[in-house]
């Protein structure tokens, strides 16, 4: 189980979730609505963020402004490092693999950013907590 203070994953461990890995490169709108839904305990959507972070995309290019505000939440949430450098310039230069990075670490972490806020909350409330996925395991 990763701790606080450390990244369970690099920012370049990609394959380490091919399925989270095509979906950001796919649809990162997606991917960030997920993430950003979780982050924020379910006071937003998913499709709320990732419509804003879409329509971002499209009408300026600037997706990455609002994208690195969540990965400084997540960051804030298990006091983890900046790392490789500040979070601004890892969205800037490293978009997908920042949010390829920040699905893995909320997986790793026991929640699934597929299931959403309230399907995570309501199965650890049933006492089915998604077992973190260490890097690099086996998966069935």
């Amino acid at each position: 189980m990763t701790t606080s203070g450390e990244w369970s994953t690099g920012l370049c461990d990609c394959g380490k979730d091919c399925s989270s890995c095509c979906l950001t490169w796919w649809c990162p709108c997606i991917s960030f609505g997920r993430i950003a839904e979780i982050v924020d305990k379910g006071t937003t959507s998913c499709c709320a963020s990732g419509s804003v972070y879409f329509l971002l995309t499209v009408f300026t290019g600037f997706e990455c402004l609002y994208s690195c505000m969540y990965r400084t939440k997540l960051r804030n949430q298990y006091s983890l490092p900046k790392q490789p450098c500040n979070d601004c310039l890892v969205h800037f230069f490293c978009k997908p693999c920042a949010l390829c990075q920040e699905y893995r670490e909320l997986k790793y972490r026991g929640l699934n950013p597929s299931y959403g806020w309230q399907e995570n909350m309501s199965k650890q409330s049933q006492g089915v907590v998604m077992p973190p996925v260490g890097p690099g395991e086996m998966k069935r």
